[in-house]
């Protein structure tokens, strides 16, 4: 089954940090990717996230402005398993001396 994919918006990209909004229409995906970064995100929207990596499946409850901290280099494909748009913002901490680019989703 084909799904629609996130839209993302980059809001900020420099040195220390890749900001980016995400919307994710009902049953929304991100495709499979990995973070080369350490990442927080922040829901503007409550409701379930589903996150599938290559160990499985978890669904989570996530609550509009709190962050919750991601580490780098986990294989993952975040679906909105909802029937209303999902937002969050995604903010990439970038280490010292590594390059300005962001990862790719």
């Amino acid at each position: 089954m084909q799904r629609p994919p996130a839209v993302p918006t980059v809001q900020i990209d420099n040195d220390q940090v890749t900001v980016t909004e995400w919307r994710f229409p009902p049953g929304g995906e991100t495709g499979w990717h990995r973070h080369g970064m350490n990442y927080v995100v922040v829901p503007q929207t409550t409701g379930p996230l589903l996150l599938d990596t290559p160990e499985g499946q978890v669904t989570s409850q996530l609550t509009t402005g709190v962050a919750y901290y991601r580490p780098v280099g986990i294989e993952h494909n975040v679906i909105n398993p909802g029937d209303t748009e999902f937002v969050f913002v995604e903010i990439e901490i970038k280490q010292a001396g590594q390059p300005a680019a962001g990862c790719s989703h």
